[in-house]
């Protein structure tokens, strides 16, 4: 018990540095492994989605004054709508089969980020916020890593790294606390996961100091390699 402790806040200081450094990839670093040490697939993703919205929640509180809503609130709306429907889906899945679908997931996600991110320019519509809204929303419902459909579209838009992550931030802390009611709903915010995120939050803030103090000297242009190349290394990790 005391090693799952101590693993669950190394990860999360793992997983809060990435997502603080390149605005994304706390779900997909910590998913990794959290589903082996949680009780049931459901209670991992809240977990992640609650540590996630804490971290975020800290960057938003110190990068406001760089919020546009304007660039954010469609994409929004398209993953609330559908992240509740991916919510429900894991209410109703056996977690075996769940985790088979993890691990597709991260396969064809590791193929795009190897052969098209960096590649790929993306249109700033509403037809493109509809559909990688979509997607983000049923990779956050199901396996808590709604991170990469939503920041290949934050880093089309935004013109600054300061704007990139406080637009990104808002995304992921508005998202998680609504999906975190979901899943209360559904009977995933368990006295397991409650008692594990007070140990989790300490890897949390580590993880978000560390991470705030790399991100200072990135520019926006070394920020977007960066952001790509995680995306890389996140897929070859997933398919080890």
């Amino acid at each position: 018990m005391q090693e799952n402790t101590l693993f669950l806040v190394l990860m999360c200081i793992g997983a809060s540095f990435v997502q603080r450094v390149s605005g994304f990839g706390f779900g997909i670093f910590i998913m990794t492994v959290l589903p082996y040490l949680m009780p049931s697939y459901g209670e991992a993703t809240t977990l992640s989605g609650m540590c996630a919205m804490s971290m975020s929640l800290f960057i938003v509180i110190r990068q406001w004054q760089y919020m546009k809503w304007s660039k954010l609130w469609y994409l929004l709306l398209v993953f609330l709508i559908t992240s509740f429907f991916a919510v429900h889906f894991v209410s109703q899945a056996g977690d075996g089969l769940l985790k088979v679908f993890l691990g597709i997931i991260l396969i064809l996600a590791s193929l795009w980020f190897f052969l098209l991110a960096g590649k790929v320019r993306l249109k700033t519509n509403k037809p493109t916020q509809t559909v990688l809204g979509t997607l983000s929303g049923v990779m956050g419902g199901l396996f808590g890593m709604q991170g990469p459909p939503a920041v290949l579209y934050f880093v089309e838009t935004t013109e600054t790294k300061e704007e990139y992550m406080a637009i990104a931030q808002t995304y992921f802390l508005v998202g998680n606390l609504m999906m975190t009611g979901y899943r209360a709903y559904y009977g995933f915010l368990t006295s397991t996961v409650l008692i594990d995120y007070c140990y989790g939050i300490f890897g949390v803030i580590i993880g978000t100091i560390l991470g705030s103090y790399a991100f200072k000297h990135m520019s926006l242009p070394i920020l977007k390699k960066i952001i790509y190349a995680y995306m890389a290394v996140s897929g070859v990790v997933c398919l080890m």
